[in-house]
């Protein structure tokens, strides 16, 4: 079977998840706990990657021309736009562009600034995703009253990948980029901006101590992404057979077969290029 010519081969209303790299996953095995009855179609945009170093413009021109693309190939019955620095820009854009239920992440900042007692958070996400206004706003609207502290980070979401391909992460590397949040004692909860840093969630916690509580979106959108099902598919039979996940990339990856192991584990048994 030609990868390319692979489109949604299951009544089960499908999920498109998609993201520059494979931080996305994390919000895959979320989705999956809570519906595991609906395959999913990861596409990563590998074309591209990582979202975090591209410029807006040429981030806008890349959805304008791969998401019309991406809906009439697979036709999923929702798309989730598994990455922060995609979804802080683009994300009304592709509302825009598609006819299908689009859900995005954006940096948890309201439960961060409900959860905090001492009234100071950090937020850990790529650079672009901390210079974005629609982040701005999210402070400004949700933790107007805190001290943030806001570290934009490009070399975790690199780290993230070599330990998803199975490679050695460079742990006085991570430490290096928490020493913004090392240095402000008062700082009891940081979120997780960027779907590829909980992969590192272990490390992460490790280096700030357990005193330090971690947040991400990454069960509210799952949770978000089964509401919107539902309401689609209401009549969906409880019990279906097992789904056949499929990850796609959208250009030849040199690491494909460091990377599928990985895959496997996560319950994609087909790992393919889309060329797209």
């Amino acid at each position: 079977m030609n990868p390319a010519d692979i489109t949604a081969q299951s009544n089960t209303p499908n999920i498109l998840i998609f993201d520059s790299g494979i931080g996305g996953l994390t919000i895959a095995a979320e989705i999956t706990k809570i519906l595991p009855q609906h395959p999913i179609i990861y596409i990563a945009d590998n074309r591209l990657y990582p979202y975090g170093t591209k410029p807006d413009a040429v981030l806008r021109t890349r959805a304008r021309s791969l998401f019309p693309i991406l809906e009439a190939h697979y036709h999923p019955s929702i798309i989730v736009i598994a990455c922060n620095s995609a979804s802080t820009l683009i994300l009304d854009e592709v509302r825009a562009l598609t006819d299908t239920p689009v859900i995005g992440v954006v940096p948890a900042i309201k439960p961060a600034a409900e959860f905090s007692k001492t009234g100071s958070i950090g937020l850990l996400a790529t650079k672009v995703t901390i210079n974005r206004p629609y982040t701005q706003n999210l402070i400004n609207q949700f933790a107007g009253d805190h001290n943030v502290v806001s570290v934009g980070s490009d070399i975790l979401v690199f780290q993230a990948e070599q330990k998803m391909h199975g490679n050695p992460i460079d742990t006085d590397a991570i430490r290096q980029e928490l020493l913004p949040f090392i240095n402000q004692p008062n700082i009891d909860t940081i979120v997780l901006g960027c779907t590829h840093f909980p992969l590192l969630r272990d490390e992460i916690s490790h280096i700030l101590g357990q005193s330090v509580e971690l947040i991400d979106s990454i069960n509210a959108i799952a949770r978000r992404t089964a509401v919107t099902l539902s309401k689609l598919t209401p009549d969906l039979p409880s019990t279906l057979p097992t789904p056949k996940h499929r990850f796609i990339f959208t250009a030849p990856n040199p690491k494909i077969d460091e990377i599928t192991p990985t895959l496997h584990r996560r319950g994609f048994s087909d790992i393919l290029i889309g060329n797209h």
